[in-house]
């Protein structure tokens, strides 16, 4: 309850960010694998920047 208002910090922004476009992707996967290609391509580097947080 008291976090209510937290702001998030970059790094668990990006992680949403990454999980969403890996949702994204596999359901693309099925129907139309460049588009799906194109959304791995992307998490892909939302995870370089992660870990260049770290």
């Amino acid at each position: 309850m008291f976090g209510l208002f937290k702001k998030k910090s970059e790094k668990e922004k990006l992680q949403e960010q990454y999980q969403k476009l890996m949702k994204e992707a596999h359901a693309l996967s099925t129907s139309n694998r460049k588009l799906s290609d194109q959304k791995v391509f992307e998490a892909e580097e939302i995870m370089k920047k992660l870990d260049a947080l770290e």
